[in-house]
């Protein structure tokens, strides 16, 4: 049995800075609490510079029982989730500077993180729920970080849904054992097609449901908008991002390693659910005031076209490159919308960015390149995410479900146009929100994420060849 502890040197870096955070945070004044967020930003990069290494070293392994897997999809992803867990902790500096709490806010954090990292590699079912548990758990209290009315719903709701769709997960899990005898991809993959087809689909529904739950797909996407408004800006960019790229990858594995030949017609399941997720986030977001739900909403229908490769895991080499590329390009492109709405916390509707232009021309362009980004404008990451997953899934036979993914993505111009029209109008009063701006932390985030967005479909012929490789058995 392979033990490399050197393999999961990401991971445990986040657990062991959360461990050392807690305890350091309960002597510390509250005015040296930022110690524990120096503590974060170390761990985060120490586990990219550990990533870098392994993907330069070509060193790709499956550790602890094979229940873990350090791959090109593990690697790519622990580089998007920690460049992207950088980005929530420095865009939440003034958030919760001197906050009473402030320590727990940083180990929650570190937490949730390293729960997404565990989601990346799992390679077992019950390592699969393990680490749904760490990454769901942290993430429900930060929900109510604030512990105001609307927060306190927002993390009530977070949790039942979680629970609820957790233990169907675990059902789901002990129903694949009963088919295959076993929990581990690499024993189920020959089993499954021996065993009865209606208990294998039961299972296989089950599982998803969880992970469907993390990503924000429907049917269990009601939690999204209700987290994104209620939780503090920070929080809603992190619940709307990071728990996506775990658990796409994370289902990405499962089908691909534990069911490529199982006779249940999984891939028209995904292409469906593909479907109704891009359509109805689209459809929810045409008419939204607030500047949150409307985010939210388009967090949803970017889920239905990551998708997208999900239904074509087997039929086409695109599919693993082209989710990879585009969560990342995602991730920057999402956070930096969600640093400016951070970075202005009074201007809570589209008319509150009334004549930004004018007075925030930096924040304005940041928020017009993540907005278009959004869309798939080229040169943005985006755009050659959306280009590669559309490619890949008329590669794999389903060029029904790319045309339909093309007509979304137009009519998502309509509801992100209503946002950035505001941007430009000077007539009438200008509102007092657009002027105050949190902090500069806050602000070089914003401009940090826009440049990334920008830079990745810049750079995207350079990138997307890392998220070419087989996964490991």
């Amino acid at each position: 049995m392979n033990e490399n502890l050197a393999a999961l040197i990401p991971e445990l870096a986040l657990l062991g800075a959360a461990v050392i955070g807690l305890l350091a945070g309960s002597w510390l004044p509250r005015r040296r609490q930022w110690i524990v967020a120096v503590l974060a930003v170390a761990a985060c990069t120490a586990g990219l510079v550990a990533t870098s290494i392994t993907m330069a070293t070509d060193r790709e392994q499956t550790v602890f029982s094979n229940a873990f897997a350090v791959d090109t999809a593990t690697n790519a992803g622990r580089l998007t989730v920690l460049g992207a867990l950088l980005l929530v902790i420095t865009m939440s500096v003034e958030t919760v500077r001197g906050h009473k709490r402030e320590t727990e806010y940083w180990v929650l954090l570190l937490l949730t993180g390293a729960g997404t990292l565990a989601l990346l590699g799992a390679n077992d079912l019950l390592m699969l729920f393990a680490a749904y548990l760490l990454a769901s758990i942290p993430a429900y209290a930060l929900a109510a970080f604030a512990k105001d009315n609307s927060g306190t719903e927002a993390a009530l709701k977070y949790y039942l849904m979680g629970a609820l769709l957790g233990t169907t997960m675990l059902a789901g899990t002990a129903l694949f054992y009963g088919a295959g005898h076993s929990t581990l991809y690499r024993e189920l993959r020959p089993a499954l097609p021996e065993a009865p087809y209606g208990l294998v689909a039961v299972a296989l529904v089950a599982v998803l449901a969880g992970l469907l739950f993390k990503a924000g797909a429907v049917p269990a996407h009601f939690w999204v908008p209700d987290v994104t408004d209620g939780a503090p800006a920070p929080v809603a960019a992190y619940v709307t991002t990071l728990p996506k790229i775990g658990a796409l990858i994370a289902g990405y594995r499962l089908l691909h390693q534990a069911l490529p030949d199982s006779d249940v017609n999984w891939p028209l399941l995904l292409a469906v659910l593909a479907a109704v997720t891009m359509t109805l986030g689209n459809l929810a977001a045409f008419f939204q005031t607030s500047v949150k739900r409307l985010l939210a909403y388009s967090t949803i229908s970017q889920v239905g076209y990551l998708l997208m490769a999900l239904a074509v895991a087997t039929r086409t080499d695109l599919a693993q490159q082209s989710l990879l590329f585009y969560l990342a390009a995602y991730a920057a492109t999402n956070l930096g919308a969600f640093a400016v709405v951070t970075a202005l916390p009074a201007a809570r509707h589209l008319e509150d960015y009334r004549g930004l232009a004018h007075r925030r021309p930096g924040l304005a362009a940041v928020l017009v390149v993540c907005l278009l980004g959004l869309v798939g404008t080229p040169p943005t990451g985006v755009f050659l995410g959306k280009l590669e997953i559309f490619s890949a899934a008329v590669d794999g036979g389903y060029t029904w479900l790319a045309a339909l993914a093309v007509a979304n993505t137009v009519a998502s111009l309509f509801y992100y146009l209503r946002w950035l029209a505001p941007l430009f109008t000077t007539t009438g009063s200008a509102p007092l929100a657009t002027q105050a701006v949190l902090g500069r932390w806050t602000a070089a985030t914003a401009y940090t994420a826009g440049i990334l967005a920008l830079g990745l479909g810049i750079a995207g012929g350079a990138v997307l060849p890392f998220g070419y490789g087989d996964l490991l058995p």
